[in-house]
């Protein structure tokens, strides 16, 4: 199934991923202004096009659009940030990405954003949003809070927003729900997060043992359990939080009096852009290596590992990493949404 993609807020190619992941043969036009995300984005999908920050591109400049993705820049939705909504400067930039729609008039969109949005002031940012998408006509909409949790393990909550023509046959089931258990996993597709073997033969020593899981969801940071139980300063009745092998550890703002939910049992927490999260592994707290970050986004290993900078090639600094992956949408998460879309292509 061929498609023209408009990746817009485009990061490392989540989107992109996930579509190719479901079956679709994916030509790509890029909009990204992180300059590390645009070599990484050129370097692992080299056919692609970037066309340049989302204030600049047309719809006349482009061929016939048939998806347009975009998980536009979330910190002024986030629970985490500033809660400035729509009235923020960086949330704001989806009004761009409305404006391509209603210039492109793609068969299906599809928009990812925080779980903020849908509370934040009081709920009249995300039905100002709507009332944008439904004021370009033509198209219904559907919308559900998926979690990565269920295809990998990380608690990362998600708002996804498909829109699709309003000429789709009434019989069509739509896109959502999606449930926890809605998507099988074959044998085939083992989740593995656990030893790289490095090019000797030999493992990294930053990970020690091969964890499967058939539903990729459970232990997969376990790198070794123990009888160790670490108490973690936490804003609880008691003060803390225990952690075992096996658990991530959130170790940002380790002073803070009213932090909570530092301890995520057997997965990770929502991942970061500086990647504060540490795993409890025998007797030690280590942090998790860019690899990791990788995998809880259902990237391949080293997907951020190199970028294309004008033609030349250069190793990406494991900050750079972290932060990219913490931009990133889960590749998983996309993959389930572009299997139940494929009916909208045909």
């Amino acid at each position: 199934m061929k498609i023209n993609q408009l990746d817009l807020f485009s990061g490392i190619g989540g989107f992109h991923l996930g579509f190719e992941r479901a079956g679709y043969k994916v030509t790509s036009f890029f909009s990204e202004i992180d300059k590390h995300a645009i070599a990484v984005y050129k370097h692992k999908f080299p056919k692609s096009t970037y066309v340049g920050s989302v204030t600049n591109v047309r719809g006349s400049d482009l061929p016939r659009i048939d998806l347009i993705t975009f998980g536009s820049p979330c910190q002024d939705f986030s629970l985490a940030g500033k809660r400035k909504g729509m009235g923020g400067e960086r949330s704001s930039l989806i009004l761009e990405a409305i404006r391509l729609i209603g210039e492109c008039r793609p068969r299906v969109f599809v928009w990812e954003n925080v779980k903020g949005t849908f509370s934040s002031n009081n709920g009249e940012d995300f039905a100002a949003i709507l009332q944008e998408f439904a004021n370009i006509g033509g198209y219904r909409l559907e919308w559900q809070l998926l979690n990565t949790s269920w295809f990998l393990p990380q608690n990362r909550e998600r708002i996804y927003l498909v829109g699709y023509s309003t000429t789709t046959k009434r019989n069509w089931r739509g896109v959502f729900p999606i449930g926890e258990n809605g998507r099988t996993t074959s044998s085939a597709e083992v989740k593995q997060i656990g030893t790289k073997l490095d090019s000797n033969g030999g493992t990294q020593p930053y990970q020690q043992d091969r964890v499967y899981d058939s539903e990729g969801i459970v232990p997969a940071l376990n790198q070794g359990k123990s009888d160790l139980i670490l108490r973690v300063k936490s804003a609880t009745s008691q003060g803390y939080e225990e952690a075992t092998g096996g658990d991530s550890i959130n170790f940002s703002q380790p002073n803070s009096e009213t932090r909570r939910g530092r301890v995520g049992k057997q997965k990770a927490q929502t991942l970061e852009t500086s990647c504060n999260q540490a795993v409890l592994e025998g007797y030690r707290i280590r942090r998790l290596t860019p690899i990791e970050c990788e995998r809880l986004q259902g990237f391949p290993d080293d997907h951020t590992a190199f970028g294309n900078y004008d033609g030349e090639v250069k190793v990406m600094s494991n900050t750079r990493r972290y932060k990219q992956c913490g931009n990133a949408v889960t590749v998983d998460v996309v993959q389930a949404v572009a299997e139940r879309c494929k009916p909208l292509f045909k």
